[in-house]
């Protein structure tokens, strides 16, 4: 049996879920309710993926740890499928195990912005009407603690403006180092052009003498 697939997109990241319909309940076609399979994909990392199960514990931990990092708390999150810890205040590291002993556990880094695009596409699923909700008291609890975006671009930008505040000193600072030492570099030239034309003079006096 034909099985249905739906993406939800955010930037550097796309969930898919793929899954049936429940035909006991006349469902659309085209909606999903009996979750088999989902993937996480990053752009240049390895695929995430498992059964419905794995998501909610995935699902779980991004949002638990995106909520304690937002709120400068430890942010460390532990679990039997996947921990996330931070690495700098910038970059984030997933160490993802496999409940088969012959799988090695997976490490991927990932930064600020694709947590935000990660978070982003969780919460389309949750909002999504095609999607059978995977809903909790735990998961509404966080939601609730979450509000509307966890992860907004403002966020990320706060995040990031203080390293752009320092990059962009070091600019400052450098050309007008540059300015200074072309300037008194100009000067010198000048000065050495003036005494080389007094010196043509002198001579062009003796001459006439």
């Amino acid at each position: 049996m034909l099985q249905n697939k739906i993406s939800f997109n955010q930037s550097s990241v796309s969930l898919e879920i793929i899954g049936l319909p429940d035909y006991s309940n006349n469902e659309n076609i085209d909606n999903i309710s009996i979750i088999s399979q989902w993937k996480l994909m990053i752009i240049d990392k390895p695929v995430i993926e498992g059964n419905i199960d794995h998501l909610s514990s995935v699902m779980k931990a991004f949002y638990s740890y995106s909520i304690s990092f937002l709120h400068d708390e430890i942010a460390l999150y532990e679990s039997s499928f996947i921990d996330i810890k931070p690495q700098n205040y910038y970059t984030h590291i997933l160490h993802l195990k496999s409940s088969k002993p012959e799988v090695k556990p997976l490490n991927i880094k990932i930064g600020n912005s694709t947590l935000a695009d990660i978070i982003s596409c969780f919460d389309q699923l949750t909002s999504s009407s095609q999607v059978k909700k995977i809903s909790s008291s735990e998961f509404k609890r966080l939601k609730k603690k979450k509000k509307k975006n966890l992860l907004d671009k403002k966020n990320i930008s706060n995040l990031l403006l203080p390293p752009l505040v320092s990059l962009f000193s070091i600019f400052l600072v450098s050309t007008a180092f540059i300015y200074f030492y072309d300037g008194n570099d100009s000067d010198s030239n000048r000065s050495l052009l003036k005494n080389k034309n007094k010196l043509i003079s002198i001579e062009s006096i003796n001459k006439l003498l």
